[in-house]
């Protein structure tokens, strides 16, 4: 026994030592155990980056899954989902697991982003961090838009319908916007070709080299110390090393999530509540709309505070006019690390604080008035 245990340590480390001479691992290994994270009572947030990057993860595999039997289309978009699901082997799972996965990788990275927003890691140097973490955000969201459409539903096509003709409101550019989101006047076949497109090639390509620069940026400058930290000496801050403390943890929550992932996909395979995606009926262009048509719940805000404006402020179209709001606090929250650059270390800044919390407030109440109250 012993000697076999010996034979198997050779082989690894003959295996390691060639995979090392090519791949010089060590001198990965070597720079994660020097790297340190700064441990303290509010170190929970780190993770939640960790989180969405897991979910991602899922959404890829699952995706590439789900592609090998999707067919896009009018007339056969409808019919391969509902193959997957009730013919392929455990393809009503896979599905699931998408669903559920790009629903909660968009939760995680909004807790992301408001714990980041709130604990000011966002503060010099780290302002492309945050400019590029909040594109990812962007970018995650447009890709639930692009996918909403697909199973080519009764629900998603009229949900696309009122998305895209919201873009068409758009001075200017709407008209131009709305047809290039279609691929013409109307949501048709060519729409599903084009949202696939977005959503399997171009949105993963984009978001792959962002993910890419952010997790740079976050190597490159390591985690954000809390504002207490300032002026503290070296003795009274406590970390952890990257390799293999912080690693193992996050990868103890990834099989957490793992498993949350599983059960939820098999006792709620369509989902729950707000968060839902039976596949009813196949689209039909001339019935008339359901009675109640509700976005994602992550643009349940946006559509529930642009149906609360009246139809003119003044002279301007009452639409137009939430629209050009909406699109300037986003901008405004895009650039915030700027607005507080000139502060000193360890300083707050109360105008960001009150204005984060205008943000949080106004998206959970538009959001549970538009599912609870209307």
């Amino acid at each position: 026994m012993g000697i076999n245990a010996e034979t198997n340590r050779s082989i690894w480390s003959r295996f390691y030592g060639w995979v090392d001479e090519r791949l010089k691992i060590g001198t990965l290994i070597e720079y994660m155990s020097k790297k340190e994270v700064p441990s303290h009572s509010h170190s929970i947030w780190y993770f939640f980056g960790g989180m969405t990057l897991f979910f991602f993860i899922v959404q890829v595999v699952t995706g590439i899954l789900l592609l090998l039997y999707y067919r896009p289309g009018a007339e056969s978009a409808y019919e391969s989902v509902k193959f997957i699901v009730s013919e392929v082997t455990f393809g009503w799972l896979i599905r699931s697991v998408h669903s559920w996965s790009a629903n909660l990788m968009i939760l995680a990275a909004f807790i992301h982003m408001f714990s980041v927003f709130f604990t000011h890691a966002y503060r010099k140097p780290r302002e492309m961090t945050w400019v590029s973490g909040v594109l990812l955000l962007g970018l995650a969201m447009a890709f639930g838009f692009s996918g909403y459409l697909l199973p080519w539903n009764e629900l998603s096509f009229f949900a696309t319908r009122v998305g895209t003709g919201m873009a068409g409101a758009i001075p200017v550019v709407g008209n131009f916007l709305m047809k290039f989101m279609r691929g013409g006047e109307n949501v048709t076949g060519a729409t599903i070709g084009r949202f696939f497109g977005f959503h399997v090639a171009v949105l993963p390509g984009i978001f792959t080299v962002l993910i890419a620069l952010h997790l740079f940026f976050i190597q490159r400058q390591g985690m954000s110390e809390p504002l207490e930290w300032a002026g503290k000496p070296p003795q009274q801050k406590k970390y952890m090393v990257f390799f293999p403390n912080f690693l193992l943890r996050e990868l103890l929550i990834w099989l957490i999530l793992l498993n949350l992932l599983a059960v939820l996909a098999v006792f709620f395979p369509d989902g729950i509540g707000p968060v839902h995606w039976p596949l009813g009926q196949k689209a039909d262009p001339f019935a008339p709309p359901p009675p109640v048509i509700r976005p994602e719940w992550y643009f349940m805000f946006a559509f529930q505070a642009l149906k609360m404006i009246p139809a003119h402020i003044l002279f301007i179209e009452g639409e137009l006019f939430g629209i050009f709001v909406i699109s300037l606090a986003g901008a405004a929250w895009l650039i915030a690390p700027f607005f507080a650059a000139r502060r000193r270390e360890g300083e707050k800044s109360p105008a960001m604080v009150i204005f984060g919390w205008i943000i949080l407030i106004f998206f959970i109440v538009m959001t549970v008035i538009g599912y609870f109250l209307e």
